[in-house]
């Protein structure tokens, strides 16, 4: 997925560092370009439970359950203000039909958007629940859901349960 904050660099709250893909005039720019270029690259019927290899920096925190399911969240981007993190839900040695991750904030961060998941927020407590399309993980795969959040960016412990 692409995620564009504005329409031209002269709309964007960050418009000093000019990081949309059209100009103050509307004009393209070569941002434009690259994006069209990776979407017209893209396979147009993608799997819809991806596997992804979490990458090793920064440390990922994981709470395996055991014959169930694992969840580790890791911080990908951070701003002033926010932080976007991505949550690997990996099966164990059996495969697993729904699946469940909860975790709870330590000081005032807060989900603004969610994708691939369903959430439920009670005070600083999250819980996630899969999506219609991607509860099922053959053992020892994984599926991802991610969010932006506001506040400091933080990789709470995460647990994972199927039913």
């Amino acid at each position: 997925g692409i995620t564009v904050w504005g329409v031209r660099d002269s709309d964007s709250w960050r418009s000093g560092d000019t990081p949309l893909l059209f100009d103050g005039n509307g004009n393209k720019k070569p941002a434009y370009t690259s994006v069209l270029n990776a979407l017209n690259a893209a396979d147009p019927n993608p799997t819809p439970t991806p596997t992804v290899t979490p990458t090793p920096t920064p440390t990922p925190t994981t709470t395996p359950v055991p014959g169930a399911c694992s969840a580790t969240i890791e911080t990908v981007n951070s701003w002033q203000g926010g932080f976007q993190s991505t949550v690997t839900v990996r099966a164990g040695g059996s495969p697993v039909n729904g699946w469940t991750v909860k975790w709870t904030w330590p000081g005032g961060q807060a989900i603004s958007s969610l994708w691939n998941g369903q959430q439920t927020v009670s005070g600083s407590s999250v819980t996630v629940r899969n999506a219609s399309y991607n509860g099922s993980i053959a053992a020892g795969s994984s599926t991802t859901f991610g969010f932006t959040a506001n506040g400091t960016a933080a990789t709470p412990t995460a647990t994972c349960t199927s039913p």
